[in-house]
């Protein structure tokens, strides 16, 4: 991707890069489609909206960094609990 576009850019354009790919490849998937969040068992008025879930079980974080850091691996986490979804994947767009 970076070959494509280059460095340096925001998150969303390399999302939309991704979302192109994804479109190519016929890849099932929602770009920032709000998911409801709860607080003991009360749904809070905010939603979490993930870059990109695929196959409606894979949350997909873009991280526009050079490296995966702790608190980016700590986020995906606190994404895939308030989502109730067990499979995610940090990405760095390339």
């Amino acid at each position: 991707m970076y070959n494509e576009v280059g460095f340096g850019f925001a998150e969303a354009v390399y999302q939309e890069c991704t979302e192109i790919e994804l479109e190519m490849c016929e890849i099932a998937f929602y770009a920032r489609k709000g998911y409801p969040l709860f607080y003991k068992g009360k749904q809070l008025k905010k939603q979490y909206e993930p870059d990109i879930v695929c196959f409606d079980k894979i949350v997909v974080e873009l991280k526009a960094v050079s490296t995966i850091t702790d608190e980016h691996r700590a986020q995906l986490i606190n994404y895939l609990r308030g989502l109730r979804m067990k499979l995610g994947l940090l990405a760095v767009p390339e």
